[in-house]
């Protein structure tokens, strides 16, 4: 059964509209102008001028004074490395991460999923070339078009994928695959293999593996991913980086209770 949201009790508009503003800051728009961020949100100016005081009293967000502009403030950033800290899903998978990470000489990242259709890096690992891939910890992807995303979708329930489906699946570079038929093809495959294997489909040059991760009860609630250019990423080396960070995302699961069959 789908999970629903939780209803907000009466009373918390302005708490709602508060974390809508905080919201409106992204990697695409980290700076909003007061007029900009009332449309954004449909507020009108007077209500977002006084949430944005408020938030800025706070330490949420921060007004820059000659651009006068608004960006998320330093308690922002308190808050998220408590909430990091707090988790213990990164507690667990952290040495496995850095394992991964060191064997390959590639980036290890832990993702979990963010809303219906995206996933959220919550740790990373670097790996120890020069060169590699871009993902960052806090950034959003959506779940289609990510090694992670695709390692999750395979075991969730069938209503899940097919809402991520349904929406407009955008291009991100020219070998991203859109059609719905192609991606349930490729989910077939992950649940086969265990793992995930896209090229290119979320930033040209880039390829990654990814591969899910299992609580207690068998429900698939993260998942993992290796990637790095494709130089250093040939084909022949997919089986290699594929039962890395399958076995790696099953000792995780283990740490979680999950049981093989």
């Amino acid at each position: 059964m789908m999970k629903t949201k939780t209803q907000p009790y009466p009373g918390t508009q302005s708490v709602l509209r508060a974390m809508s503003l905080l919201k409106a800051f992204d990697d695409e728009r980290p700076e909003w102008g007061l007029a900009e961020l009332s449309r954004e949100v449909g507020l009108n100016k007077t209500t977002t001028f006084r949430l944005l005081t408020a938030l800025e009293s706070e330490g949420m967000v921060a007004r820059r004074p000659f651009a006068d502009t608004y960006i998320l403030g330093p308690e922002i950033v308190v808050l998220g490395g408590r909430a990091l800290r707090s988790n213990d899903l990164r507690s667990l998978a952290k040495p496995e991460l850095e394992q991964m990470a060191a064997i390959s000489g590639e980036t290890a990242t832990l993702e979990i999923m963010s809303g219906d259709d995206a996933v959220l890096i919550i740790d990373e690992i670097i790996g120890n070339h020069l060169v590699g891939s871009s993902q960052s910890l806090g950034t959003r992807w959506p779940m289609f078009a990510t090694s992670s995303g695709m390692a999750l979708l395979a075991y969730l329930p069938e209503e899940r994928v097919d809402a991520v489906l349904k929406r407009p699946l955008p291009s991100l570079t020219p070998k991203t695959v859109t059609d719905p038929t192609v991606i349930r093809q490729e989910l077939i495959k992950t649940r086969q293999r265990g793992y995930s294997y896209l090229r290119e489909w979320l930033e040209e040059g880039l390829i990654v593996v990814g591969a899910p991760l299992f609580n207690h009860d068998g429900q698939v609630i993260a998942a993992i991913s290796l990637g790095g250019p494709a130089i250093r990423f040939p084909a022949e080396r997919e089986p290699e980086m594929g039962q890395l960070v399958k076995q790696t995302a099953q000792h995780i699961s283990e740490k979680l209770g999950w049981e093989s069959d």
